[in-house]
């Protein structure tokens, strides 16, 4: 006499447990991932003023590339973005634009230089373990006292102005 039914319930129990646990191990690695992707705050600010900006978008590179990381950035209303961090990630550079369109500020780290489009880069671990601020080349004397800020571990703040009549690109 075969009972199918009655070797089928007494396996039902370890396949249960069996997918519970598989389930458990599997939420736990997504959260333990979510947890260890580390998270950029970047923050823009006016290099006159040093108010916030709310930019068009941002152009977000990593490790000397020229690719732009935008897809893992998200700009709330205030301006304020985080970016997810590649793994692996050592340097970092951001440009803000205006106008909706691709018309880039100035990085007020290069505004001294004979090129303002320069680019700078900046050390991730850095950023992540104290927080870093660059430097505001943009204005001297009153109002690099008003820009100065001392960022918070996992933010990057830089400061920007909109281009001279002289840097201007032609029509």
């Amino acid at each position: 006499m075969l009972r199918p039914k009655a070797y089928l319930f007494a396996h039902r129990p370890f396949v249960t447990r069996s997918f519970l646990a598989l389930a458990l191990a599997a939420a736990f690695c997504v959260h333990l991932h979510a947890q260890t992707t580390p998270t950029i705050t970047i923050l823009m600010l006016d290099g006159k003023t040093g108010k916030p900006i709310v930019p068009s978008n941002f152009i977000v590179r990593f490790d000397h590339r020229n690719e732009v990381h935008n897809d893992s950035v998200v700009i709330d209303d205030e301006g304020v973005a985080r970016a997810l961090v590649p793994a692996g990630a050592k340097y970092l550079s951001v440009q803000g634009t205006f106008n909706n369109s691709m018309e880039i500020y100035v990085n007020c780290d290069a505004a001294m230089e004979k090129d303002v489009s320069t680019l700078h880069w900046y050390s991730v671990p850095d950023i992540l373990a104290s927080g870093v601020a660059m430097p505001n080349e943009c204005y001297k004397g009153k109002f690099a006292e008003a820009t100065r800020i001392n960022p918070k571990p996992g933010m990057f703040v830089f400061f920007v102005r909109k281009n001279n009549w002289h840097e201007m690109p032609p029509d």
